[in-house]
């Protein structure tokens, strides 16, 4: 139970950490996005990283995300990847970043599954080992550890944690991990956007030393990079049979700066950008959708336009609604109600999607 700092509102879908409600954040979002960057500051400095990403006149350009840091001299950017050091940036690299990864068994539980060919077979022959589910045949799972987001509600958080430790992994060292039981790389995190140089050369390396053989490349993020690295990104997953899913976490502007620190836009532009390309694999599916269900902020409405959204660029992208659990800065949250999300299903289906389900659902009350 927390009270509204604007409105004085009190409820149990009200986050006490961001100390606004979603009626505040609508109609007067200038001042409810003013109290929500103090709590975005509050859990970045915690961790050592810049409350906002910098903007230094003089400071060294990176423009691998939407946050296009300008970094001063002796600071990181926002992602706390990439230092100025001398005039120079130190840090991540193609050849070496900051990451851990495991091998999980197929099926697995990731975002496509219930769509993708290690799931389902879908694309056998060509991308698939097996006609239905891939048993005996493993996922790389790559966690990066940075993110462009902060994310009030981050399920994976420890990850910030590691951002600003003194060591990178040489690109060689998880390439040399893909075995031939390895079907697939799932690059997530964190978020692969800062990493991408890294990332799209592991995953080039792999390809080239796994030749005539199934290697799916497949991404889950927040869509917030560079459009050239995003075009690397399609490339690589239409030609191995793997697919782009997009966390598309909000669709009013401020909600979204309100829960991640950062604008949609660029998240929009790279969805239907990466839309554009569907016409050019159907099976399996090469673009997918996700939104997590958090309570008291992700309601119908939000569902309603992002759904309408996908739906323009095309009906036939599976969209997965998430289910919430309380995490991070706003672990004061209820779990969502069953009654909830199966409205948001209804919504997402009206809106003209084919392809909609609700995922983690054992976390529904």
């Amino acid at each position: 139970m927390a009270q509204c700092k604007l409105c004085n509102t009190v409820s149990n879908y009200i986050s006490k950490e961001l100390g606004v409600c979603l009626k505040c954040i609508r109609e007067n979002p200038s001042d409810a996005l003013l109290v929500a960057m103090k709590t975005h500051a509050k859990s970045r400095t915690a961790f050592g990283l810049p409350e906002r990403p910098p903007k230094d006149p003089e400071g060294i350009p990176c423009n691998i995300c939407v946050n296009e840091c300008r970094i001063p001299e002796n600071s990181t950017g926002y992602c706390g990847l990439r230092k100025n050091k001398g005039g120079r940036l130190t840090g991540v690299s193609p050849e070496e970043g900051k990451l851990s990864w495991y091998h999980d068994p197929l099926p697995t539980n990731c975002v496509g599954d219930w769509v993708c060919p290690g799931g389902t077979g879908a694309g056998y022959p060509k991308y698939a080992y097996a006609r239905g589910p891939e048993y005996g045949y493993k996922n790389l799972a790559v966690f990066f550890h940075a993110c462009s987001f902060n994310c009030l509600f981050c399920q994976n958080w420890h990850f910030r944690q590691e951002t600003l430790r003194p060591y990178t992994t040489p690109v060689h060292n998880l390439v040399s991990d893909v075995d031939e039981k390895t079907s697939c790389i799932c690059y997530f995190g964190g978020d692969p956007t800062p990493q991408l140089p890294f990332a799209l050369k592991a995953s080039k390396l792999a390809i080239e030393e796994n030749k005539d053989r199934i290697l799916r490349i497949c991404w889950e993020t927040n869509g917030s990079m560079h459009k050239g690295l995003l075009d690397e990104m399609i490339k690589l997953s239409l030609n191995s049979g793997g697919c782009v899913k997009f966390d598309l976490k909000a669709w009013d502007e401020n909600l979204h700066k309100a829960l991640t620190g950062i604008t949609n836009k660029r998240t929009l532009e790279n969805f239907l950008r990466t839309g554009e390309k569907i016409k050019e694999r159907s099976v399996p599916p090469f673009l997918i959708a996700s939104t997590l269900l958090v309570p008291g902020y992700i309601d119908e409405d939000e569902i309603s336009n992002i759904a309408r959204f996908i739906a323009s660029i095309n009906p036939d992208i599976p969209y997965s609604l998430l289910a919430f659990y309380p995490h991070f800065y706003m672990s004061d949250l209820p779990l969502v109600s069953k009654t909830l999300a199966e409205r948001c299903l209804k919504i997402a289906r009206k809106q003209g999607l084919t392809n909609v389900r609700i995922g983690n659902i054992h976390l529904l009350t």
